[in-house]
């Protein structure tokens, strides 16, 4: 095994001007961990404010740090008590936050964060799962708990997370109403969404009418989202904690959550893309080498989807 690899870094804390393409060190996979060779991460450009990505669990400095914690690859070795793969498998997974990412030709991963890729998906559309994917999985079944036949409203139905959250509540059997852009409506509609809303049209039209709304731009600051929730009604926002007084006035229940690793999740969603029921968005392919213009991208209109990075 090579001594160095290539990868995205960061050696300050900041924004993606700190990222350098640069050479370092291949990780030594710990026990019950596995070296993974990248083909392919998936990009959140939210990451780069999260104190997780540049700390340890304890708040300790954790320098140079390596972005981009949804992989695709392919087991490269195995530490110490690592079971349930081998050398060779095509894996997925969700890399902890407080850990380097997958921005990087190798990457070492918890194996119980990783599940087998099916043959049918490419790296690319693989890369696309763990985080964005799980969210919106976690989010509409283990928060939310959506029954089928329940009205179920996604606050950013293009994005990363709301594209899956549409065709998952739409699969379920929920009637889904999504907010965009004006020039997201035909893809949220064809994602199975039977109703389409601009964003800045909402708060008039839908009063007390939905069961669930799932929050993925951050409307949880306006009180009139809680005004869109039936009595007993749930809001799962995504991007800061609701207000539970105004919960508790229209009397809803209303919470936040932080994704983790759930390989079953991941199989399910895996399953999904591989009967066609499920449809990874690509927004923008870039080559690891450009990962800074990668995260640069994020501050600029950009096609609806994920970004992922290539590494081999």
């Amino acid at each position: 095994m090579v001594a160095t690899m290539m990868a995205l870094r960061a050696h300050a804390r900041g924004g993606p001007e700190q990222l350098r393409y640069e050479r370092a060190p291949v990780p030594e996979p710990g026990p019950g961990e596995a070296l993974i060779a990248v083909h392919a991460a998936g990009i959140t450009f939210a990451e780069l404010t999260w104190d997780l990505s540049w700390t340890t669990r304890d708040g300790r400095d954790r320098t140079p740090v390596v972005p981009a914690h949804e992989v695709s690859g392919i087991v490269a070795g195995l530490g110490d008590a690592a079971s349930g793969l081998a050398a060779g498998d095509e894996v997925l997974g969700l890399i902890d936050f407080d850990r380097n990412g997958a921005a990087a030709e190798f990457v070492a991963v918890a194996t119980g964060n990783l599940t087998v890729k099916p043959p049918s998906l490419t790296h690319v559309q693989a890369a696309t799962l763990p985080l964005a994917g799980m969210t919106a999985w976690q989010a509409l079944f283990d928060n939310a708990r959506l029954e089928p036949g329940e009205q179920v409203l996604i606050l950013g139905g293009a994005g990363g997370v709301g594209s899956f959250a549409v065709q998952l509540a739409a699969s379920l059997g929920a009637h889904v109403t999504a907010t965009g852009h004006a020039g997201d409506a035909a893809l949220i509609r064809a994602l199975g969404a039977e109703r389409f809303c601009p964003a800045a049209d909402l708060p008039g039209q839908f009063l007390s009418e939905f069961d669930v709304v799932i929050d993925t731009v951050g409307a949880q600051a306006d009180e009139g989202t809680y005004d869109l929730l039936r009595e007993g009604g749930r809001l799962v926002t995504l991007t800061a904690p609701p207000d539970q007084h105004q919960a508790a006035l229209r009397k809803i229940s209303a919470m936040f959550f932080i994704v983790g690793p759930d390989p079953g999740a991941l199989a399910g969603l895996a399953e999904r893309v591989t009967s066609g029921s499920l449809r990874p968005l690509i927004s923008q392919e870039f080559p690891l080498a450009e990962g800074r213009q990668a995260y640069e991208s994020g501050r600029r209109p950009r096609p609806p989807g994920k970004a992922v990075l290539l590494v081999r």
